[in-house]
């Protein structure tokens, strides 16, 4: 991955806006471009366009949207941007956050409506750390599902998309991007020049080095994203001068079934379930979130744990497509009495009971969770219960580089250019500098918010001027 003097290129060919990466941040920066104008080139080193985001739930945050309106919930941006601040401590980029808070409702209701994608609002409850039930997805909430509708409204949308390209060095003239140097799968290389490129090629948790020097406390962890995910938009900008901001904040998950390695859905948890280790004991507070927890899993004899729930929470859980890819591959364990299951799981006698007499003095407030849990209000867990093996897995990196509203990637200065932006998991996050930080869908919050802002921003420096908003 490298940076060359323009003197050294000779251009094949050109696009107003070349877009790397093609995973829901490009694509949706792709088809905001289009929307204003520009002539688009999407350049992807996969031979389909997947990216981490086909890998997860396909879960974002929204406020304010028609799909929220219609169920009844009152919501806002400023209501986000609190919540994402309060979970990150406010170390989040205030502009940014803002800009995220306000656009993504639009986003969500435009993505909707021009575009054929099927959001739903998820319904039942608010994962941890939203004040209201906000999380949109497609209906099966895949990202798999999310991706293949992004792609088709990229296309229909006119944005030419080149797979099985990889991308390996970029063209400055100074103080301009100006192209990039493609290579393809039979090592054949072409130079593509432009107006403004938009680097949206993911985070850096496929990068093993990357993942020991920035985030040591989770190196062991599944890692759960895209192979791709190896830094390459990181180390150009910083190559550049880039300031790279929160490097140490990532999305962890604190439920991945083991030996399987899927990631077990968290609203089990909000809806009332909990999580053992191997000694039968409850050992951290589940409902802070799912990013933190996964540290805490890693810690705990053999890097295990156990999610417990009921049948209740099974059917909630059963609305997610990955839950039931694990059910259909034997992952949930069943167990008439808690004796049984704690057989099952090879748990010592009695602990598993000895963990949910407290839980139930918990719920019943007659004791307080030390581990700082309200339990108040939701039932208790009733048999036929229902089990886990887990693990702590690393599904994205939050830190990157540092960009302001639009997307443009900042120096110390200023920008770097006037040219270049940044999207996903390139970008900094709005998580702050650590795990904690991640409130539920940040990721892809910031990877369709920002790609549409920077999409929209990079032509309308390479078009003349017309307005088309989100609706």
């Amino acid at each position: 991955m490298t940076i060359r003097s323009v003197d050294d290129a000779r251009f094949d060919g050109q696009a107003q806006v070349l877009v790397v990466g093609a995973g829901a941040a490009g694509l949706v920066a792709a088809i905001s471009a289009r929307e204003l104008g520009a002539e688009v080139i999407v350049l992807e080193r996969d031979a389909l366009p997947r990216g981490s985001t086909a890998l997860s739930s396909g879960l974002l945050p929204a406020a304010g949207t028609q799909l929220q309106r219609d169920a009844g919930v009152q919501d806002s941006p400023a209501q986000l941007a609190a919540d994402i601040q309060k979970k990150c401590d406010g170390q989040a980029d205030e502009v940014v956050v803002d800009a995220l808070s306000t656009v993504i409702g639009p986003v969500i209701d435009w993505l909707s409506v021009s575009h054929g994608v099927p959001f739903v609002l998820v319904d039942g409850f608010a994962y941890p750390g939203h004040s209201v039930r906000r999380m949109h997805g497609l209906p099966r909430r895949t990202g798999q599902e999310m991706m293949d509708h992004l792609h088709r409204a990229a296309e229909a949308a006119g944005a030419d998309i080149l797979t099985s390209v990889k991308v390996d060095a970029l063209y400055w003239d100074g103080s301009r991007i100006c192209g990039v140097h493609v290579v393809r799968p039979d090592g054949s290389g072409e130079d593509i020049a432009c107006s403004a490129l938009i680097l949206a090629c993911s985070g850096f948790g496929g990068n093993a080095a990357m993942v020991g020097e920035y985030l040591p406390e989770i190196g062991g962890a599944v890692f759960l994203g895209h192979h791709g995910n190896e830094g390459h938009g990181i180390q150009w900008g910083k190559a550049l001068g880039a300031e790279l901001r929160h490097m140490g904040a990532f999305q962890g998950h604190g439920s991945v079934a083991i030996p399987h390695n899927i990631g077990i859905t968290w609203a089990i948890m909000v809806s009332g379930g909990i999580q053992v280790n191997t000694l039968g004991q409850r050992f951290a507070n589940e409902h802070r979130g799912y990013s933190e927890q996964a540290a805490d899993v890693l810690r705990q004899p053999g890097a295990v744990a156990f999610d417990i729930f009921d049948a209740r929470c099974h059917q909630v859980a059963m609305g997610f497509d990955h839950y039931r890819e694990a059910f259909k591959a034997g992952a949930v364990r069943l167990a008439a009495t808690l004796p049984e299951l704690e057989q099952q799981l090879d748990l010592a006698p009695g602990s598993l009971e000895k963990t949910m007499q407290l839980v139930n003095t918990y719920a019943a407030g007659t004791a307080s969770d030390p581990l700082g849990r309200d339990f108040t209000g939701q039932p208790t867990l009733v048999p036929p219960y229902h089990a886990v093996r887990v693990t702590g897995g690393l599904y994205h990196t939050q830190g990157g580089l540092r960009v302001d509203a639009e997307g443009r990637v900042l120096g110390a200065q200023g920008p770097i250019a006037s040219n270049l932006f940044a999207a996903g998991g390139t970008a900094c996050g709005v998580s702050g500098s650590a795990d904690a930080g991640y409130l539920a869908g940040n990721g892809l919050l910031s990877a369709i918010g920002l790609g549409f802002l920077s999409g929209q921003a990079a032509a309308r420096l390479v078009t003349a001027p017309r307005v088309v908003e989100a609706h």
